[in-house]
């Protein structure tokens, strides 16, 4: 058994109240404190690892039984690991009394990497650093391939996000690990300068190219980089817009209808095109990304994972 699993502690089963619906049962121990993580069964020899971002239900496990549903469907349990990290807020804690050591973030700060506020401060992008960096690490997962990292709807916008401002890991070219970015069905997006696909009141919506959705006044964990290399590093990686064809409900309830995701488009479908279109036109040398369509499928987590589209995306089915 990996050593990084067996550090995993486990606590009691999950109970159910107001807020977040249950508390991941597993511990993984960061620099900053004790990450609530979902984890699924470890194949004898894991040579992928799906890290499955939630939304702002912070349902992790949700997702990760999606995960592994997917997973199966693709034939691909002998080698997968699936596992959520689960960015539990300051009420989740109070709520479920839980110890001063595990991490919480103050509402929904942790999906724009944000800064923990206890028991340190540490990013909720710095964390998935330190996810992706022990998953690098030879002695703990020889045989490790490939780390896909998938996120639906507000974990959409984490991973889009994380995408753009995620520091360069260099043990992950040292060992020959790719790293893939599946974006799916997210609200908004973070926009490289202040184009927008929809014309707006610039003078009613200020707001509009401030992080998260654009690159003014971005969070700590940016480490003062510029748009310029933001963007340069963000078309290198590889990245896939995964979009429900049925996501087009511009009166979503969870949708963001704030004046600036209003400037990206009218619902989610549309928001994805357009954002891909803008990238395009940007780089039309042709960027390491591509925008994939999911028919028959809304905004639906489980729908997204499952769906062949879905399969291919993640285990290049």
């Amino acid at each position: 058994m990996h050593k990084w699993l067996l550090a995993l502690l486990f606590i009691g089963g999950t109970a159910q109240a107001a807020g977040v619906d249950a508390i991941s049962p597993g511990r993984l121990q960061l620099q900053a404190g004790e990450m609530a993580v979902g984890i699924g069964p470890a194949p004898a020899k894991i040579e992928r690892v799906l890290i499955v971002i939630h939304g702002k239900l912070r349902n992790a496990e949700t997702y990760r039984k999606s995960g592994e549903s997917a997973a199966e469907l693709a034939g691909q349990t002998a080698n997968t690991l699936v596992i959520a990290p689960q960015f539990l807020n300051e009420s989740d804690v109070a709520l479920y009394s839980l110890p001063a050591s595990v991490l919480r973030w103050k509402g929904n700060e942790w999906m724009g990497g944000g800064l923990s506020t206890g028991p340190n401060a540490l990013s909720s992008y710095a964390a998935l650093d330190e996810i992706i960096g022990r998953l690098s690490d030879r002695k703990q997962f020889p045989d490790v391939k490939q780390i896909v990292i998938f996120g639906h709807s507000g974990g959409g916008q984490v991973v889009q996000r994380y995408a753009l401002l995620a520091r360069e890991q260099p043990a992950l070219k040292a060992e020959g690990i790719r790293l893939r970015y599946v974006v799916a069905n997210p609200s908004s997006y973070a926009y490289f300068n202040e184009q927008r696909p929809v014309a707006f009141d610039h003078a009613q919506c200020p707001g509009f190219n401030r992080w998260k959705y654009g690159l003014v006044d971005p969070p700590i964990y940016s480490g003062g980089q510029t748009p310029a290399q933001l963007e340069g590093r963000y078309v290198k990686r590889e990245v896939i817009y995964l979009l429900g064809q049925q996501d087009t409900d511009p009166q979503h309830p969870a949708l963001d209808k704030s004046c600036a995701a209003e400037a990206q488009g009218a619902y989610r479908l549309e928001r994805g095109k357009l954002f891909f279109g803008y990238l395009l036109r940007r780089h039309p040398e042709g960027a390491n990304q591509r925008l994939v369509e999911v028919p028959g499928v809304g905004h639906n987590g489980d729908g997204m994972l499952t769906s062949p589209e879905g399969q291919k995306a993640i285990f290049d089915q």
